[in-house]
């Protein structure tokens, strides 16, 4: 398999264009995280396809479904192995990214990731409510691939946003997002907006925006128990 052809035509079929240089650089992150995964458990998803796909594809496609100015300044919340900030990075080096995850050798693999594959992040390792508190309204836009319900991750993720920006999450479409429209409202969020799309795999998708009307208040984010136990 020419695997940087692969990637291109995979980027292609989704509507998104890439150069070879960019496609060498997924190689090398799809590479890098597969070997790294031996050792630290990064994914389950380890077939070259299914993370070009599964893991590339579906981190960058639904950023260029909204417009994101120039030089643009996000922080991914729980990033984990890097998704969606590494591939995004790779389709768009000139924003400005800052990683948060809880788990220290997560960041160190971070660190080497964005090496290995040569994109600027900052990676801060941190519980993302506690960050919360020390980073408030410094970001365009937060970003977040992640499993919790939407309450709970509108606590740990809109206080990072500027008054006027946006937080983006990546989400299935199974889950009922209407019930974050109270967090969203008391953490100073417009009620959040759904839009749903298809991977070129088949696969269902759902993204949802809430913009950042007025800035949060200060006994927000919550302690960790407490977001989880009493959620917004």
């Amino acid at each position: 398999m020419d695997r940087i052809k692969y990637v291109v035509d995979g980027f292609a079929k989704a509507g998104i264009d890439i150069s070879t240089r960019q496609a060498e650089q997924y190689v090398r992150l799809c590479d890098f995280m597969v070997e790294y995964n031996k050792n630290v458990n990064l994914t389950a998803i380890t077939e070259f396809e299914d993370v070009v796909m599964k893991h590339f594809i579906d981190s960058v496609l639904p950023f260029t479904m909204v417009e994101i100015d120039q030089g643009a300044s996000f922080i991914d919340v729980g990033t984990g192995a890097g998704f969606p900030s590494l591939p995004l990075l790779i389709y768009r080096p000139d924003l400005k990214a800052t990683l948060c995850d809880s788990l220290n050798k997560r960041c160190v693999y971070l660190e080497k990731a964005c090496a290995e594959i040569g994109v600027t992040a900052k990676i801060v390792h941190a519980r993302s409510e506690e960050l919360g508190r020390k980073l408030r309204e410094e970001f365009d836009f937060a970003t977040a691939r992640a499993v919790a319900a939407m309450p709970v991750l509108m606590e740990y993720c809109l206080p990072f946003v500027k008054v006027g920006g946006r937080f983006i999450a990546l989400k299935s479409v199974n889950e009922d997002i209407s019930v974050a429209a109270n967090a969203a409202k008391l953490l100073g969020g417009s009620t959040p907006e759904v839009t749903d799309y298809t991977l070129p795999s088949g696969d269902d998708r759902r993204f949802v925006i809430t913009k950042k009307i007025s800035a949060t208040p200060t006994k927000y984010p919550r302690s960790s128990t407490n977001i989880a136990k009493k959620p917004l």
